[in-house]
């Protein structure tokens, strides 16, 4: 009589850049980010919050999920298996000046988010911000992990910034900008500065840094008593805004592109999906 087979272990699903060990799981902060249920930084505040739950039990920091596990957040049901395996997608859009990175504004002010195609699953996260004030590349995703990983101040992504000041600018102020300058949260400089021209009293420099503290470019030049009149965001690490790219409207970066810029934080690649994803560069009309 032969031996009954014994029934193959169930795989653990393994988030992107993630342990290998399907015992450990993952823990619920990068699952959910992942998933594209917002950055790491608001799921940990959730989790804190206790609006995190894992099989009927309040999460907790450190804990982690693994395959078959339930989890709920604000008391919604999250299928995670689901959201997780979707293809990661990420948008150049170019932000006008006048909105908002964020949801919703509580003053009625347009936000960037409604501007977006609609995902079937999950939801889109802005890579950084750009303030009200200033305009030109924003990059949004689907895949929390990988927009955390962009973000991350360790990582050192180089920005770089078109912009216009008013007066003549003389060597002494861009060299004290470059060596660095002390601000209200802590010393920062320009890692370049390069003239672009101007007419007038308007003059035009290209910035680089390698950060993305509030407003720092503005309060940069404002710390050597030098007014900001135009302020855009040209790339972010290796991406460019596209010269052609009308402020409103976004294009989608193709497979090749999310799976470059997915190694440059060490997360490796997707499989191909099996049906076509509109993974395409695209255009969208600015909403009136």
């Amino acid at each position: 009589m032969s031996k009954p087979k014994r029934p193959k272990p169930k795989q653990q699903a393994v988030i992107s850049g993630g342990p290998q060990s399907s015992g450990e799981g993952e823990r619920i902060q990068k699952v959910l980010a992942h998933a594209g249920l917002g950055s790491r930084r608001e799921i940990e505040e959730w989790i804190r919050n206790g609006a995190v739950q894992i099989n009927g039990h309040v999460a907790k920091l450190g804990d982690r999920w693994r395959e078959g596990d339930r989890l709920t957040l604000k008391g919604r049901p999250i299928n995670v298996d689901k959201r997780v395996h979707a293809p990661t997608r990420v948008l150049i859009y170019h932000k006008p000046t006048g909105e908002l990175v964020s949801r919703r504004d509580p003053e009625g002010r347009p936000v960037i988010f409604t501007q977006l195609p609609r995902l079937e699953i999950g939801r889109w996260i802005a890579i950084g911000r750009l303030d009200i004030n200033t305009q030109g590349l924003l990059l949004v995703t689907n895949n929390g992990e990988l927009a955390n990983r962009l973000m991350h101040p360790a990582r050192q992504i180089e920005r770089e910034y078109a912009v216009r000041v008013l007066g003549q600018i003389g060597d002494e102020v861009l060299e004290r900008l470059r060596n660095g300058v002390e601000l209200d949260d802590g010393p920062a400089r320009f890692e370049s500065i390069e003239p672009a021209g101007g007419e007038g009293a308007n003059r035009w420099f290209h910035v680089t840094l390698k950060e993305g503290r509030n407003r720092i470019v503005r309060r940069l030049w404002e710390s050597q008593n030098i007014a900001v009149s135009r302020l855009i965001r040209v790339r972010f690490g290796s991406i460019l805004l596209p010269p052609r790219l009308k402020a409103r409207t976004f294009c989608e970066l193709d497979p090749a592109q999310v799976s470059e810029l997915m190694a440059s934080v060490g997360l490796p690649a997707e499989a191909k999906p099996d049906k076509p994803t509109g993974l395409r560069p695209s255009h969208r009309r600015p909403k009136k």
